[in-house]
C-alpha cells in the first residue's frame, strides 16, 4: 500500500509531463508549413492551385484563415519569403503562428479569376467539416456540382470524418466525379461504375463527352471499358431524368391546376349558379392578395415576433374583404342588371378598371412583395434531385380543402339549399318563400370570397401587383365554360385537366402556342359538347 502511495506522485508526474509534450506538439503543429505557402507568392499557376488544395487538405482554422485571406486579397508576401496575413497595420505570420507589426516590404500576392475560383471551391470544400449537419449536407451538394480533383485529399478527410449516411454517400459520389477526369483508366472506370446510380443532371455532359468522338475519328474517351461503363451510367442517368422530367410535370401542373381552380371557383358560384359574366372577378383575386399583404405589414409592425402566422389571420380577412367589395358590387350595380348578360360585363369590365386604379393610388403602381412564412419556405427532395416547394403543396391542399367546403355549404347547409333552389327556379323559390334578392346577394359574396382565398394563395406564389388578377380572368372563364356551368365537380376536373395539359404542352409548344392550343380545343369541345363535361341537371335551362 505504502509503495503504491510513493509511486502515484511519481505516475501523476509523468501524466502531466505528457499532456504538457502533447500541448507543446499540438500548439506546434497548429503552424502551416512554410513550405506549402511560398508556392502561392510564386509565378507558376499550377503550383499556385496545388498549393491551396494542399492548405485546404489540412481543414483546420489556419486553413480557413489563409484562404480567406487568398480570397479577399489580405495575403501578403515578403522579399525574405514570408507569406503573412495583414490586417490594417498588423501581420500574422502562419508559418510560426505569430504576430506582429507589418512590415514596409510587403507586397499583396495577386489573385487571378482560375486561381480564385479554386479558392472558393476550397472555402466551401471546408464547410464539410462543419458541426451543423445542414451546413455539411448544403457543402456537399454543392460539390457535387462542380467536383475538382483537386479537392479529393479534403473531400476524402471529410469523408474519414463524416458519421451521417447520406452525406457519406453524396462524397463517394463527389470524389468519383471528380475522377472522372483522373489520367489513369481504371480510376476512371471505377469512377464510372460508382456514379451508376447517379441522380445528378451536371455530369450528363462530361458522360457524353467521354463518348464524343475526335476530329480524327478517335473517341475522346480512349479506353474502351470506361466507354463501356459511361453508356450503362448515361443511359441509366436519362431514364433516371426522364422520370423526374415527368414527375416534375406532373406535380407542377397539379398546382397550377389548384391555382386555376382557386381563381375558377368563386366564379363557378358567380357565373355558373347565377349567370352573371362578372369581368371584375380577377380584381378580386387581386383585392384578396393586397388584404395579404396588408396583414403581412400589420404583423411586421405591431407582432414582429409571430409573423409566421400572418397568414392563418390573413385568410377570413381576404375573405370578408372580397364577400364585402362582392356584396356592395351585388347590391348597388349588378341586382339592376339580372337577365341582360352584355350590359353585365360591360359593366363589371368598368369596375374592374376602378378597381385597380383604386390600388395603384392606394399601394402604387409598383408590384409588392409578400413574403412566404418559414414554414412554406424551402421544399422535399425526391427521386434525388427533384424538389418540391412546400408553398406549392400547401396551396394544392389547400384548394381542395375549399372545394371541400364549397361543397359542404351548397349541399349541407340552408344557404346552400335556398341556393340550389333559386338556381333551379326562381320563381317558384319565391312562391315558396324564399328571399331570392337576399339568397343573390349572399351567394354573389360567397363567391367573390372565395376568389379572395384564391388571392391569397397567389400571393405566395409571386409579387402581388394590381394587373394581378388580369392573368387569371380568361383562365377562369375556360375553366368553368370546360368543366359544365353550374357543376362543381366539373370545375374541379376542368381546372386540374386545364393544368396539366399546359405544363406537358409548354416545352413543346412554348408558352404562348400552349395558350393558345387549350382555347382552340375548349372552342371546338364546345362546339361539340356545349353543356361542357357535366351537363346542368333541373329546370335551371328555362
Amino acid at each position: 500500500m505504502k509503495k503504491t502511495m510513493r509511486l502515484f506522485p511519481r505516475f501523476f508526474a509523468a501524466v502531466l509531463l505528457t499532456a504538457c509534450c502533447a500541448g507543446v506538439i499540438g500548439n506546434a503543429q497548429a503552424a502551416v508549413d512554410s513550405a506549402l505557402l511560398k508556392p502561392l507568392a510564386g509565378d507558376d499557376p499550377d503550383a499556385r492551385i496545388a498549393a491551396v488544395a494542399r492548405i485546404a487538405a489540412l481543414a483546420n482554422a489556419d486553413a480557413k484563415k489563409i484562404l480567406d485571406a487568398l480570397n479577399t486579397d489580405t495575403l501578403f508576401a515578403t522579399p525574405a519569403g514570408d507569406i503573412l496575413i495583414i490586417d490594417d497595420s498588423d501581420s500574422f505570420n502562419p508559418a510560426t503562428d505569430k504576430s506582429g507589426p507589418a512590415p514596409d516590404d510587403a507586397e499583396a500576392i495577386s489573385v487571378n479569376n482560375r486561381l480564385r475560383a479554386v479558392v472558393e471551391g476550397a472555402l466551401s470544400g471546408l464547410k464539410l467539416f462543419s458541426p451543423d449537419r445542414n451546413a455539411r449536407a448544403a457543402a456537399a451538394n454543392e460539390l457535387l456540382k462542380s467536383a475538382d480533383p483537386a479537392q479529393i485529399p479534403l473531400i476524402s478527410k471529410a469523408l474519414a470524418k463524416e458519421t451521417d449516411a447520406d452525406i457519406r454517400d453524396t462524397l463517394q459520389q463527389v470524389i468519383a466525379t471528380a475522377n472522372l477526369h483522373a489520367p489513369d483508366a481504371e480510376t476512371r472506370k471505377a469512377a464510372v461504375k460508382t456514379l451508376a446510380d447517379t441522380t445528378n443532371a451536371n455530369l450528363k455532359p462530361v458522360l457524353e463527352q467521354m463518348l464524343a468522338k475526335n476530329p480524327d475519328g478517335s473517341y475522346v474517351e480512349a479506353d474502351e471499358g470506361v466507354r463501356i461503363e459511361a453508356v450503362r451510367t448515361l443511359t441509366a442517368l436519362n431514364r433516371h431524368l426522364t422520370v423526374n422530367e415527368f414527375i416534375g410535370k406532373l406535380f407542377y401542373g397539379v398546382s397550377l391546376g389548384s391555382v386555376l381552380l382557386l381563381a375558377a371557383l368563386g366564379l363557378a358560384i358567380t357565373f355558373g349558379l347565377m349567370g352573371i359574366i362578372n369581368m371584375a372577378h380577377g380584381e378580386l383575386l387581386m383585392i384578396g392578395a393586397y388584404t395579404t399583404y396588408v396583414c403581412q405589414l400589420m404583423f411586421r409592425k405591431f407582432l414582429p415576433g409571430a409573423l409566421d402566422a400572418y397568414l392563418i389571420v390573413a385568410l377570413p380577412a381576404a375573405f370578408i374583404v372580397a364577400a364585402a367589395v362582392g356584396i356592395a358590387l351585388e347590391r348597388l350595380v349588378i341586382r339592376w342588371l339580372y337577365g341582360r348578360p352584355l350590359e353585365t360585363l360591360l359593366c363589371t369590365w368598368g369596375i374592374s378598371l376602378m378597381l385597380m386604379q383604386t390600388v395603384r393610388t392606394i399601394f402604387g403602381a409598383q408590384n409588392v412583395e409578400v413574403s412566404n412564412p418559414s414554414w412554406m419556405s424551402g421544399g422535399v427532395t425526391v427521386l434525388g434531385s427533384l424538389v418540391l416547394s412546400y408553398n406549392r403543396i400547401v396551396i394544392i391542399f389547400f384548394s381542395l380543402f375549399v372545394v371541400l367546403a364549397v361543397w359542404l355549404i351548397l349541399n349541407k347547409t340552408r344557404l346552400g339549399l335556398f341556393v340550389r333552389a333559386v338556381t333551379q327556379n326562381r320563381r317558384m323559390a319565391s312562391c315558396v318563400g324564399v328571399s331570392t334578392g337576399k339568397i343573390d346577394m349572399m351567394t354573389f359574396g360567397l363567391g367573390c370570397g372565395i376568389a379572395g382565398l384564391g388571392g391569397v394563395a397567389l400571393s405566395q406564389l409571386g409579387n402581388v401587383g394590381p394587373d394581378l388578377g388580369q392573368g387569371y380572368i380568361v383562365d377562369s372563364f375556360m375553366v368553368v365554360v370546360l368543366g359544365g356551368v353550374g357543376q362543381l365537380a366539373g370545375t374541379v376536373i376542368a381546372a386540374f385537366g386545364l393544368g396539366e395539359v399546359n405544363k406537358f404542352l409548354e416545352p413543346v409548344a412554348g408558352a404562348v402556342l400552349a395558350k393558345i392550343a387549350i382555347l382552340v380545343f375548349i372552342i371546338i369541345f364546345i362546339q361539340k359538347r356545349p353543356q361542357g363535361l357535366f351537363a346542368l341537371k333541373g329546370r335551371s335551362v328555362e
